[in-house]
């Protein structure tokens, strides 16, 4: 063993002596600097042919990088970097700016700054040009268009996976939650085989995909239930197949994507006092800070410190009712007692607070002071479409469900004002479990 170290370190001294006798001696390499790139020093080029080129790279913001460092990294004096950053305010806010957003410089042959072009993400782009002894912009918007798509396919697992593997994106399963958040829990009344097809928007902006827009119609099959959504009006309600609203006095849960942990019970064994008593609530577990959503539309009776549900929040609704949510890690901004809250409304984040061992939400619900079971509530929907109105949504509705079937894109712009789609925004997912099983 000590002959074969030996060994080693005989040919490792011999190959030192070779590489420092060789007459190309080994050099330390430079490490790569980023800021090389932002420099002035950027625009050279060593070759002639790309002389005439304006736009060679586009940058993306920093966080907290404001325009007027960007600007000073390509060499404008003080008063040039002020004209053009007063010059830009013109179409945009530059306090603004987000990494998303992108920028480059326009140089002539002689790499000498000429303008600026600003991308602002989702919205347009300026252009900024020397223009005597200032300069001269302008904004073009970026041209939105929408296309129709079709999705079909089975639960086999977590419903964006198995969106995915039918053709559409995983965002999908957020946006259908928001749309069936009335009658399906999806945190627990998912199951595998289930069948769902979606007619939705693609939004494109200059030709490139931006996002996915709204769902026009969608039907989803869950053990023997057929649920049918059609997007319909000016307020982008969803409707079922015979004009009644989907939304409803209250959601079916507090928590767009969790699991129920523990169930209503009149005797359950509490996991930190050790003993059994009732639980007047469904738990669901979430990760510490998942947005807690308001049930219904009410008022905060009560935002504080409950001796066993730590940090609580109690909302006052119509007909008696009164819903509860305990162990947050904090409460939203405003929340407080006599505030209104409307349904969907943020008013708190899942935590651990109180008598818990681990992150949770406890959600309660009374009717005239007898706690009930919030999963066996039978919400009533709203008011239907006007009769007046029936016949618009019905043909609507007909062109929305051939749509479906065919999977050919259909006319976006509805047959009348009554029905006209509304853009929606499309929110990245929250933090928390996957949709479904």
């Amino acid at each position: 063993m000590l002959a074969v170290l030996a060994l080693g370190l005989a040919l490792g001294i011999r190959r030192l002596k070779t590489q420092v006798a060789s007459p190309y001696p080994i050099v330390a390499t430079l490490g790569f600097d980023p800021d090389l790139v932002r420099s002035p020093v950027w625009v050279a080029r060593a070759d002639s042919r790309l002389a005439t080129v304006d736009l060679p790279v586009e940058f993306s913001f920093r966080p907290g990088e404001t325009l007027g460092q960007v600007l000073d990294g390509f060499g404008l004096e003080p008063s040039e970097s002020q004209s053009l950053v007063s010059e830009l305010s013109n179409h945009i806010d530059v306090r603004r700016l987000r990494p998303a957003d992108r920028y480059a410089a326009l140089v002539d042959r002689e790499n000498r700054f000429q303008g600026f072009r600003l991308t602002i993400a989702g919205k347009g782009q300026v252009e900024a040009k020397r223009a005597g002894e200032g300069w001269q912009s302008c904004w073009r918007p970026f041209v939105e268009i929408s296309e129709t798509r079709v999705v079909t396919g089975t639960l086999d697992g977590f419903l964006e996976s198995s969106i995915q593997s039918a053709g559409g994106e995983a965002v999908l399963a957020y946006v259908m939650a928001d749309v069936l958040q009335w009658d399906l829990d999806f945190n627990r009344d998912l199951r595998m085989g289930d069948r769902f097809e979606i007619l939705y928007e693609r939004v494109y902006l200059d030709g490139e995909f931006h996002r996915v827009g709204s769902i026009l119609a969608l039907i989803y099959e869950n053990d023997d239930r057929r649920l049918e959504a059609y997007r319909f009006g000016s307020d982008g309600g969803h409707y079922d197949g015979e004009g009644r609203p989907l939304r409803k006095l209250f959601l079916r849960s507090p928590l767009r994507y969790s699991r129920v942990t523990s169930g209503f019970s009149s005797r359950r064994f509490h996991p930190v006092l050790k003993q059994y008593r009732p639980h007047y609530g469904i738990d669901y577990g979430a990760p510490a800070g998942t947005p807690v959503r308001v049930t219904g539309s009410g008022v905060v009776q009560s935002a504080g410190w409950d001796r066993g549900g730590g940090k609580t929040v109690r909302v006052r609704h119509p007909n008696g009712y009164l819903t509860a949510y305990l162990h947050l890690s904090r409460f939203a901004e405003g929340i407080r007692s006599g505030k209104r809250v409307g349904q969907g409304e943020v008013i708190g984040y899942v935590g651990s607070t109180g008598l818990a061992t681990a992150p949770h939400l406890d959600y309660r619900m009374q009717r005239d002071g007898r706690w009930m079971n919030p999963l066996t509530l039978k919400s009533k929907p709203g008011e239907p479409i006007p009769l007046e109105q029936l016949p618009e949504f019905e043909s609507w509705r007909d062109l929305l469900r051939a749509g479906l079937q065919s999977g050919d894109s259909i006319d976006l712009t509805p047959i009348s004002a009554s029905g006209q789609v509304a853009d929606l925004e499309v929110s990245e997912p929250p933090v928390g479990d996957a949709v479904g099983r």
